[in-house]
């Protein structure tokens, strides 16, 4: 089964590199690799050309359009019969494609999709960001490394599926974000079959600052809702904990402020869970105490992004509400 890897990027040439150095360290290199040039102005052309001794890599440059359309554009230039996708702050294990084939060999499904980690060089912010959006105190386990909590959905920063399920769906949408959880949605909708392979995990650097990640986590909320609107049934209670807790919080303030600093109890205690349980998963106080940091940004951002498309679709009855970040890639 002939596999081509399929990676978007905008302005990102320095992380292109890194991301080509890790897959020319794979020791089975029997892929493509096809690189989608988004409209950058910092084109990584020059990166391509040095690895074209080490792997099968071809270049493409187009008009900006954001990421789904960028991975479509690539879908139509592969040779291959399956196709992985990898954002370019993403690095991967040395083992990483023999794990993909073999499991694909033993167990074939027409999509897979994998979890993502922290590397040991990350930075203590990048590992605090990570914790963050993996963890059980956070994400419910309902982010890439858990099939359990419903028909499982690949995300687009480690995802593969066949060149049929791209004939049949269509690819991606234009959806601003959210573009990946709609294809996986209308993958099964379809009646092909996913799966989680836990093993495939990539590292995801995830190179933002906190206003920057706010901004992502609050396009994610936003996302939701536009997603249920078009996929009707699709919006589960995990997916509105998020936006409750935001209101949960502010109501205890509240509280704790006009009433009995009681209130604010179940907040510390959240806070004292998230620190230990970051410290302890990273042997790091202060990753800990950036976890608790990069959590509440988390939590608030997506509950408010959740709260304010809800407001403006469901009661006010507006068209889509698209994220206030023109940027496409974080």
């Amino acid at each position: 089964m002939k596999i081509s890897f399929i990676i978007p990027v905008f302005n990102r040439p320095g992380e292109t590199e890194e991301l080509l150095r890790s897959l020319s360290r794979q020791p089975d290199r029997d892929f493509e690799v096809i690189i989608v040039e988004d409209g950058s102005t910092e084109r990584s052309d020059a990166v391509v050309e040095k690895y074209r001794e080490h792997l099968n890599i071809s270049y493409y440059y187009k008009d900006n359009s954001g990421p789904g359309p960028s991975r479509n554009f690539g879908c139509e230039k592969a040779g291959g019969e399956y196709m992985i996708f990898l954002d370019s702050d993403c690095l991967v294990p040395e083992d990483y494609f023999r794990i993909v084939r073999e499991t694909l060999e033993q167990n074939y499904t027409d999509a897979f999709g994998g979890p993502d980690r922290a590397h040991k060089d990350f930075t203590n912010f990048q590992k605090a960001i990570n914790f963050s959006m993996t963890s059980f105190l956070t994400t419910g386990g309902i982010r890439g490394g858990n099939e359990k909590m419903e028909k499982f959905h690949p995300r687009s920063f480690n995802m593969g599926f066949s060149k049929e399920v791209f004939n049949t769906t269509g690819g991606f949408s234009s959806m601003r974000f959210g573009e990946d959880v709609d294809l996986s949605i209308r993958i099964l909708e379809q009646g092909f079959l996913t799966q989680l392979i836990k093993e495939a995990f990539v590292y995801h650097k995830r190179r933002s600052n906190l206003r920057q990640f706010f901004k992502q986590v609050y396009n994610s909320g936003i996302a939701r809702i536009n997603l249920q609107l078009r996929h009707p049934g699709t919006l589960k209670p995990v997916h509105a904990a998020p936006a409750l807790f935001t209101l949960g919080v502010i109501g205890l303030l509240l509280l704790s402020v006009l009433v009995s600093w009681y209130f604010a109890l179940p907040i510390l205690l959240h806070i004292l869970l998230l620190f230990l349980s970051a410290a302890l998963k990273n042997h790091s106080l202060s990753i800990g105490l950036l976890a608790v940091l990069t959590s509440y940004t988390q939590l608030f951002g997506y509950g408010t992004g959740f709260l304010n498309a809800f407001w403006r679709r469901f009661i006010l009855g507006r068209d889509e509400f698209s994220a206030f970040n023109k940027n496409f890639y974080k």
